[in-house]
């Protein structure tokens, strides 16, 4: 039975930029909290271009700010070509200001980066901050490569403002698995801060059916929101194109930021492979992966998580740059146990790749390799909203004050 919280509100900062994850996984938060909790709202502020492709459980809202694509350098510039990448923060930046103030949440979870795109949301975590909400931090098992985060992190001093502004950092994955901010200079304020909260676990909600998933034995390739995906997606249609006496049956979701041109070059190719199907998004992809005999994946949080969360064989081909996030979460990965691992230059080699895609096939379920694994996420994460919202509703009583006769 969910408990009653009624007439408390959570706000959700994903700042969404090139993928899909960031609102994925705010998204799975916020139907958790609204299962358990009856009465309890969510808004998620996301800067998705597709964030009302999904569907949203009740009391779960979404407001969408302009939004701006990463490019493969790491730069940033705006979807609206003629708007100024400066002017967008700017829209972006009041939007989220206003919206925290009419909807004055109880607690505000922020996704990954501490200060928002380009600081958009630090003047909002002041003014958060100064009404006394609870202001949470939310990290990635795996943030990047710690030369690469520290760069970035002292340019703009952020470790000094999240000792600053956060009242709790939350790390959804096991201490076990990795530290996100492991190679870094943590004052303790923050290491105090910290709570491995786990990996979160994913559900295949029956009365949401995919209208793709293929009948019988598939593999399923995908690519996360599809903008760097390119590579992964040639590889596996250049393996079975090299060896045609591979004959499993693949679906391939190209993920709906792949450019146009690849899109229409890859679904062309797989026309020519018998086995192969191509499509572009899919916005039940708990279900596709449910359903999958094996999953090949570049190793996004989310993806990874659905692939421990099903109990699936998977082939992990990671991005490298301009981030190493993917890169360390599939070398962890590979060290315990939990998935394959092949490295993009050797994923270019067709004869490598159709080897590893039988290999995947025939490899046991992570619940094989690391029965010790815990997927405690969302578990933990309720028991500190409750924690919290409670302990606003039933503040300790301020000592009674005596004056001595």
């Amino acid at each position: 039975m969910p408990h009653n919280l009624r007439n408390h509100r959570i706000l959700m900062y994903s700042h969404d930029t090139f993928g899909l994850g960031h609102l994925r996984r705010c998204r799975t938060i916020a139907h958790a909290l609204v299962q358990e909790y009856r009465g309890l709202s969510v808004l998620i502020i996301s800067g998705s271009q597709i964030a009302g492709a999904f569907e949203y459980r009740s009391r779960v809202d979404f407001v969408k700010i302009p939004s701006v694509i990463k490019l493969r350098n790491g730069e940033y510039t705006s979807v609206a070509e003629h708007i100024d990448i400066q002017d967008t923060i700017e829209m972006r930046r009041a939007i989220i200001q206003h919206t925290a103030e009419s909807f004055e949440p109880d607690i505000f979870i922020v996704d990954k980066e501490p200060m928002g795109l380009r600081g958009e949301i630090e003047e909002t975590l002041g003014w958060l901050k100064a009404r006394g909400t609870t202001l949470v931090l939310g990290l990635r098992d795996v943030m990047d490569a710690p030369h690469l985060l520290e760069a970035e992190w002292k340019r703009n001093d952020v470790m000094a403002k999240i000792a600053r502004y956060y009242d709790q950092i939350w790390v959804y994955g096991p201490p076990s698995f990795h530290d996100p901010l492991a190679g870094l200079e943590v004052p303790q304020a923050v290491r105090d801060r910290m709570e491995f909260v786990g990996f979160l676990h994913r559900n295949s909600r029956k009365n949401a059916l995919s209208q793709n998933k293929p009948d019988g034995d598939y593999i399923l390739v995908t690519t996360g929101g599809g903008g760097d995906g390119g590579d992964l997606v040639a590889n596996v249609l250049d393996a079975y194109l090299g060896d045609p006496t591979f004959t499993q049956r693949a679906l391939i979701v190209l993920g709906p930021y792949m450019p146009a041109d690849q899109r229409a070059e890859f679904t062309a190719k797989a026309e020519k492979i018998p086995h192969v199907e191509v499509i572009e998004f899919d916005s039940h992809m708990e279900e596709l992966i449910a359903g999958a005999r094996a999953v090949i994946a570049m190793g996004g949080y989310n993806t990874y998580c659905e692939i421990l969360s099903f109990d699936k064989p998977a082939l992990i081909v990671p991005r490298t740059h301009p981030r190493e996030e993917q890169l360390l979460r599939a070398t962890r990965a590979l060290e315990l146990g939990l998935s394959d691992m092949l490295h993009p230059d050797e994923a270019r080699d067709p004869a490598r790749m159709v080897a590893a895609l039988r290999a995947v096939c025939r490899r046991p379920p992570p619940s094989v390799t690391s029965p010790g694994l815990r997927m405690e996420g969302l578990p933990n994460i309720l028991r500190l909203v409750r924690k919290d919202l409670r302990r606003r509703a039933h503040p300790p009583a301020s000592p009674s004050l005596r004056i001595a006769p």
